[in-house]
C-alpha cells in the first residue's frame, strides 16, 4: 500500500499555515443587502417622526428621506461588495475604517439628492455623519456575524473528526481490512486508502467552504468503507451532475448526511436500505438530495444534531440563498438542500 497520502497529510499539518487575505465582514449576500435596506428604512422612518404635523406630514417626510437614503445605501452596498477583493488585502481595522468612510461619502451623496429636490438649507454635516454611523453599525453587525461563524466551523470540524475516529467505526474498518488481507489484498488496500482519505480531509486545515465536487468525493470514500462492512445490505446510487460540482458548500457537510442514512437506514434493517445521493444544477441553483429507505414501522430516530449542524452552516455560508428541508414519506427519508450555483 502506498502510504504517501498519509505521510503528506501529516506534513501539511506540520507546515505553518499562511494567513490568506479575507474580508472580516461580507456584504455580498442578497440577504445582507436586504437587511441593510430594511435597517436604513427603519432608521429613516423613526427620523421622520421628528417633525410637526400628523401622519400625512410624516409620510411626506418619509418619502423624501427614503428617496435620498436608499440610493446612498445601495451605493454603499454595491461599491463595498465590488471592492471586497481589494479590501481583503488590508488589515481588519483598515477594512472597517474604509467602509465607515465610504458610508460618510454615500451620506453626502444622499444629501446632494436632497439639495437637488429643493431642501434648503441642506443638512450636510448631519446626513454625512448619519451615513458614517449607519455604516459603522452595519459593519459591526457583520463582523460579529463573521466571528460567530468561526466557532461553528471549528466545532463542526471537531465533531466530524470525532465521528470518523470513534472507536467502533475505526475498529470495524480495520477489522474489515484484516479480514480482506488474505482473501482480497487489493480490496483491503483500497479500503485503507479510503480511510486515509477520510483522515486527510478531517485533519488537513481547510477554509469554511469547499466545492460540492470535493464533498461528494469524501462521501464516496465513506460509503465505500461502509460498503465493505454491510455488503449487499447497503445499496448506493449516485446521480451526480458535473455542472453542479463548482458550487460552494460548507466543508465536511455531506459526509454526516450519508452517515445518518447508513445509521438510521441500513444498521437497523436486516435487509439493508437504499441510499441515493443526487446533485443537479437548475439555472442559478444547485439542488442536493440525500435519500434513504427507513425500516417499516420506524420513524426517524436520533436527536438531529448532524442535521442542525449542516443547516446552521449552510445559513452561515449562504444566508437566505440556502434552503434546507427534510421529509419522511412512504418509508423514504430525504434531506433536500439548495445552494447558489
Amino acid at each position: 500500500m502506498d502510504d504517501s497520502k498519509l505521510l503528506s497529510a501529516f506534513q501539511e499539518l506540520s507546515r505553518p499555515a499562511m494567513p490568506k487575505p479575507r474580508m472580516v465582514f461580507d456584504v455580498c449576500h442578497p440577504g445582507v443587502m436586504l437587511r441593510a435596506v430594511l435597517f436604513v428604512e427603519a432608521v429613516v422612518s423613526v427620523g421622520a417622526l421628528f417633525g410637526p404635523g400628523g401622519w400625512q406630514a410624516w409620510l411626506q417626510r418619509l418619502a423624501l428621506l427614503s428617496g435620498a437614503a436608499l440610493p446612498g445605501t445601495l451605493l454603499w452596498v454595491v461599491c463595498t461588495c465590488g471592492a471586497s477583493r481589494v479590501l481583503a488585502r488590508l488589515s481588519p481595522a483598515v477594512q472597517q475604517a474604509v467602509a465607515v468612510a465610504w458610508g460618510a461619502l454615500c451620506g453626502t451623496f444622499s444629501c446632494v439628492l436632497l439639495a437637488m429636490v429643493g431642501v434648503r438649507p441642506a443638512p450636510w454635516a448631519a446626513v454625512t455623519l448619519s451615513g458614517a454611523l449607519v455604516a459603522a453599525v452595519m459593519v459591526a453587525a457583520l463582523v460579529l456575524r463573521d466571528k460567530g461563524r468561526m466557532p461553528a466551523e471549528t466545532s463542526a470540524r471537531l465533531a466530524e473528526l470525532q465521528a470518523r475516529i470513534r472507536p467502533h467505526f475505526l475498529f470495524n474498518t480495520l477489522n474489515s481490512a484484516i479480514a480482506l488481507v488474505r482473501d482480497d489484498p487489493v480490496k483491503a488496500e483500497a479500503l485503507l486508502e479510503d480511510l486515509s482519505e477520510l483522515f486527510r480531509h478531517a485533519l488537513v486545515a481547510k477554509t469554511d467552504a469547499a466545492t460540492l465536487a470535493e464533498e461528494v468525493q469524501v462521501a464516496r470514500h465513506y460509503l465505500d468503507i461502509e460498503q465493505v462492512r454491510f455488503g449487499e445490505r447497503l445499496r448506493v446510487e449516485w446521480a451526480i451532475d458535473p455542472e453542479a460540482g463548482r458550487a460552494k458548500v460548507p466543508a465536511l457537510f455531506l459526509q454526516p448526511l450519508v452517515e445518518n442514512a447508513v445509521k438510521h437506514g441500513v444498521e437497523p434493517s436486516p435487509t439493508g436500505a437504499d441510499v441515493k445521493v443526487t446533485t443537479q444544477r437548475r439555472g442559478s441553483v444547485v439542488v442536493i438530495k440525500v435519500t434513504n429507505t427507513v425500516p417499516a414501522g420506524q420513524g426517524r430516530p436520533g436527536h438531529g444534531v448532524a442535521l442542525d449542524n449542516v443547516r446552521d452552516r449552510l445559513r452561515l455560508l449562504h444566508d437566505v440563498q440556502a434552503q434546507f428541508r427534510t421529509a419522511l414519506i412512504d418509508g423514504r427519508y430525504q434531506v433536500r438542500m439548495e445552494v447558489p450555483a
